[in-house]
């Protein structure tokens, strides 16, 4: 399968770097400090914004405090945090300007993950502070293109989450999904699904570049 587009948008978490086995200890942790249904909570969590993540979960707490509370126990936590196979030679084979990182962490949070497994970090970097509607809204993904001098119609994102896959094609991309954190039933509209990034190629051509997957 081949794709063409002018940039590069990647989701963090579950797509450049796998923190499951933080985030899961994490919530696991929020769950039981307020009685929340952790598996339910796990289930909702990926792809989303911390805070974004409370108030359908918890509406009753101070979000704003307890986004503070789960973002300093990230922080504090990376055991476990490991590259997405083949995202670093992936990277690296791309030109500084046509790549950037959309997340749903905040900026710190995001900085460390990608230090943490030696992954270099883009000149642009979309975070939670950075919009003001988290995925699935388009925001984020329309925010990265713009700021890359693209439109997000030529752009391809990566996403390991439905809500993000829904935010990459209200933006007008195209979707290329990752299954590290979710089955293949739940990426609807996106272009193809991949396990990682080892059999995935980059090539420059007249309009930009083209990507193939086996």
């Amino acid at each position: 399968m081949e794709i063409q587009c002018s940039a590069f948008l990647f989701d963090l978490d579950g797509v450049l770097v796998d923190s499951r086995a933080v985030v899961e200890r994490v919530c696991r942790l929020w769950a039981a400090r307020l009685g929340v249904d952790a598996d339910a909570l796990l289930r909702i969590a990926h792809g989303r914004r911390t805070r974004d993540t409370v108030r359908i979960v918890a509406p009753h707490v101070d979000a704003e405090s307890e986004v503070a509370w789960i973002d300093h126990a990230e922080l504090l936590d990376t055991e476990g945090l490991v590259e997405v196979p083949g995202v670093r030679r992936f990277l690296t084979s791309l030109p500084a300007r046509s790549w950037a990182v959309v997340t749903s962490c905040a900026p710190d949070l995001a900085r460390l993950r990608l230090s943490s497994v030696g992954l270099p970090i883009p000149d642009v970097v979309i975070t939670s502070d950075d919009v003001s509607q988290g995925k699935p809204a388009p925001d984020g993904y329309r925010l990265g293109a713009q700021r890359l001098g693209v439109d997000p119609a030529s752009c391809v994102v990566f996403e390991d989450a439905p809500p993000g896959v829904a935010a990459g094609l209200a933006a007008g991309a195209r979707v290329v999904a990752l299954r590290t954190t979710h089955p293949d039933v739940d990426f609807t509209g996106a272009a193809g699904v991949i396990p990682d990034f080892t059999s995935v190629r980059v090539r420059p051509d007249r309009s930009g570049f083209v990507i193939t997957m086996a």
